[in-house]
């Protein structure tokens, strides 16, 4: 497949068009003309990047890609050497971001919802149809510490939770940096709200607004959304795909 029909492909799936974010989406580094065979991750880390010339892949397709707004616009240093890495390999980049974050299927909230059992319902800001946060259900009311242990076994690393003593069934769900949500989630009467991180307010906001506050790591709740993509392009679009996990404990 052409590197600029994969791109096409992707900007249309996941409707990038209609998001303003922090980062361009789509192919942010161009490489070899032809895509057969692709590796996914979620950041576009120099680790991942070896790990793709070792398969010898013609892509990579990830969630945290390159040129953030606010970053400097020199290359140098790091990211000259990623930057050199890609292009002596001839090594194609795609990067989406919130476009990702939020697709009702493949996304990291959808993917990571599935997982624990929750039923997405609506988005969090009500006003806006692309909604970064989302609000969901669980079956059934559990206790916080329940709650905790299930994530726990669903990641495989232990949440930081702070606690309120209740039952949980309305949950609010943003993966990655989501905790700036959390008074809002608060206000919208829901029993919890999960994400990746935590801020030292954060837990003054939980503990006063009374809502439990699950941060599960940035990394490790945005796993599964690249994975996810990456899988339907192999189902769909008959793509060689490898999705390789770098570890991080953030």
């Amino acid at each position: 497949m052409k590197n600029t029909r994969l791109e096409n492909i992707l900007n249309q799936h996941l409707e990038s068009f209609k998001f303003k974010d922090y980062c361009p989406n789509g192919l942010q580094v161009e490489g070899r003309a032809e895509v057969k065979r692709i590796v996914t991750g979620v950041t576009a880390c120099q680790a991942l990047i070896d790990q793709a010339i070792e398969h010898k892949a013609d892509a990579i397709l990830v969630h945290h890609g390159f040129f953030w707004k606010n970053e400097a616009a020199v290359v140098t240093g790091m990211k000259r050497r990623r930057l050199q890495a890609l292009l002596n390999h001839d090594i194609n980049l795609y990067g989406y971001h919130l476009p990702l974050d939020v697709h009702p299927e493949l996304g990291n909230n959808a993917q990571l919802a599935k997982r624990l059992g929750i039923t997405l319902k609506r988005g969090l800001e009500a006003w806006d149809p692309r909604s970064v946060a989302m609000v969901g259900k669980l079956a059934e009311p559990i206790s916080g510490e329940e709650f905790a242990q299930r994530i726990e076994q669903v990641l495989q690393r232990k949440p930081l939770h702070i606690a309120n003593g209740h039952n949980i069934q309305k949950v609010g769900i943003c993966t990655g940096g989501g905790q700036s949500y959390l008074g809002l989630a608060a206000e919208q009467g829901l029993d919890a709200f999960i994400s990746g991180e935590i801020s030292e307010n954060t837990v003054h906001t939980a503990r006063e607004m009374g809502i439990d506050y699950f941060a599960a790591g940035h990394h490790a709740t945005e796993r599964y959304g690249a994975q996810a993509l990456g899988e339907w392009l192999a189902e769909t679009h008959d793509l060689d795909v490898t999705f390789i996990d770098v570890d991080n404990p953030v």
